[in-house]
């Protein structure tokens, strides 16, 4: 009996634990000890204490070579968890385990309680503590008696110090795992990115064939712009009419196509709007204001406010009937104004054409003309606004050797003989010509036709710009390799005359011959072929033409000024 109790002693002591920090004996063990060392000890309480003490040496050596041992990486979630469930069955095996043990051994202390006899010896175990054993007196029963109490506390201490352990080593786990997902879902939190972007009805963005964004009227932009309809399109993209539901304002949309270079033509032109804003707060110089920009999935989308019709759109729903003289005269005022601000900052816009100015608002009135049988449309304001500044370039950046629409193309440029600001002096001229005549200047799409055509109505380019061109146009004495009697020859000679012949016969809109006449003078000085000779924009403003709206006035035949002689 007594061996079999001992060996299902040591036993409990080899069952599997929980790798953890040794802990100092808890003051109940050592109260337990204390008070057993109180009586006297017999065989097998000796042999359960030594064998108890040789546990301890091998926990303490364990523990000091795991103190010893470097800090080891953490195992993989997988192994984590596949251990975790590895400690939970072993722990369960070891309470069934601690539970028949004390069942055994309430069943031996059942067995050997009918043994004792007496009064005293009942009334003795009644005193002492539970398991306690009885007196020495009573002989191998008491021995017996002893052996088998001290056992059991022994075993009930044991089980009570492992579940402790246990539970402190789930809650452990348990905060650890806690902190482990609060750490996890606040850097999810912390790395998470916005969502994106709503557009109305429609959740995907597509693009066409060529780049332009692919909307419908109704679809919003940025969850502020609400697309109403489209205003007009160009290579760089579309415009279309939006409000702004955060504004509560109608404004006017530029969307660029999600191609690389007209991507960085916008980023450009976004540049130099701002710059103009910070130059001109008041917005004073007629130059359009860029409200707010942004980029919609490779779409740069520029807000501007909403203006009218450009000036060529409304010549042309106009069956192109010339503009009357006194709106020319304000219209050629406002767009030298707006020039000379760029180039007051050291700007040259280079894509001056009637397609990139706006009227203000193009309202106007309608009249039927009997003798022509249609109807033509008045204009009630001539206020305007410079559009388009994607091709604007300072002075200290590069310099592009072709810039200008064709029409509106300086000759300088033709010729590859360098640009600056007199190229844009040579656009107005030319759209001054247009609005004022109903009808383009120079109506050619070939370099060489081009400068057939100037040739014709402005006289013969200058011997020196013709020798100093590396392009092939002219001979070796620097005169225009053209042929008259060509096709091509005979277009230019019955499409184009000299400039000054157009003073006789003003238009049927005209009603002060005088102004007519001061407006072809200016259009002439502005047309001159060498760029250091041509009107500045200064000069284009002391102009007689502007004398109603100017008190300076510049005279055409009073002016002793190189600048402006051929």
């Amino acid at each position: 009996m007594r061996s079999a109790l001992n060996s299902a002693y040591i036993d409990l002591f080899k069952m599997p634990r929980t790798r953890r920090r040794p802990r100092s004996p808890s003051p109940t063990s050592r109260h337990s000890s204390n008070s057993c060392s109180s009586r006297p000890q017999t065989s097998a309480s000796q042999a359960s204490r030594r064998s108890r003490n040789h546990h301890n040496q091998q926990q303490q050596s364990c523990s000091s070579s795991y103190h010893k041992e470097p800090k080891r990486r953490r195992l993989e979630s997988s192994q984590t968890e596949h251990n975790i469930g590895q400690h939970r069955q072993n722990r369960e095996e070891s309470q069934s385990s601690v539970e028949s043990e004390k069942s055994s051994v309430k069943s031996a202390a059942v067995a050997a309680a009918p043994t004792t006899s007496g009064p005293e010896t009942r009334a003795k175990r009644h005193q002492a503590p539970l398991f306690e054993a009885a007196a020495p007196s009573n002989g191998n029963v008491a021995n017996s008696n002893a052996v088998v109490s001290s056992t059991a506390a022994s075993a009930v201490q044991t089980a009570q110090r492992l579940s402790a352990q246990s539970r402190r080593s789930s809650r452990r786990y348990k905060k650890s795992s806690n902190r482990s997902h609060k750490s996890s879902r606040h850097s999810s939190k912390r790395g998470r990115l916005p969502p994106p972007p709503q557009t109305g009805s429609s959740a995907v963005i597509e693009d066409d064939s060529e780049g332009h964004l692919v909307y419908s009227p109704g679809d919003v932009l940025q969850n502020r712009f609400k697309i109403l309809s489209t205003l007009g399109e160009g290579t760089f993209g579309k415009v279309v009419k939006v409000k702004d539901i955060f504004k509560n304002e109608v404004v006017a949309l530029k969307i660029i196509k999600n191609v690389k270079k007209y991507r960085e033509a916008a980023k450009l032109e976004i540049n130099v709007l701002e710059k103009l804003a910070k130059y001109d707060p008041k917005n004073c110089y007629r130059c359009v204001q860029m409200l707010d920009w942004f980029d919609y999935h490779g779409h740069v989308c520029i807000a501007f406010e909403m203006l009218g019709a450009s000036v060529f759109d409304f010549l042309k729903d106009n069956n192109y009937e010339p503009y009357p003289i006194d709106k020319v005269r304000q219209m050629a005022y406002e767009l030298i104004l707006a020039c000379k601000f760029l180039h007051d900052n050291r700007l040259t816009h280079t894509d001056l054409k009637p397609e990139n100015i706006l009227f203000f608002d193009s309202s106007h009135d309608v009249a039927y003309d009997p003798k022509k049988k249609q109807d033509f449309r008045f204009l009630r304001s001539a206020e305007i606004r410079l559009i388009d500044f994607g091709s604007a370039t300072f002075d200290h950046e590069h310099h592009s050797t072709i810039v200008s629409t064709r029409h509106y193309r300086a000759p300088e440029v033709i010729l590859e003989l360098g640009w600056a600001q007199p190229c844009d002096v040579w656009s107005i001229g030319c759209i001054v010509f247009e609005l004022a005549l109903g009808h383009t200047l120079f109506q050619t799409h070939d370099n060489r036709e081009h400068l057939a055509m100037m040739e014709r109505i402005l006289g013969r380019l200058p011997t020196r710009m013709c020798l100093k061109t590396r392009v092939k146009y002219f001979d070796s004495r620097g005169k225009l390799k053209w042929d008259e009697k060509s096709s091509s020859g005979r277009y230019v000679r019955d499409n184009c005359k000299p400039l000054h012949r157009y003073a006789d016969k003003p238009t049927s809109t005209c009603t002060d011959p005088d102004a007519w006449e001061e407006m072809l003078d200016l259009i002439g000085k502005m047309l001159i072929y060498e760029p250091s000779k041509r009107l500045t924009l200064v000069e284009a403003l002391r102009h007689s033409l502007f004398s109603d709206m100017k008190n300076q006035a510049y005279s055409r035949n009073g002016s002793s000024d190189s600048s402006i002689s051929r």
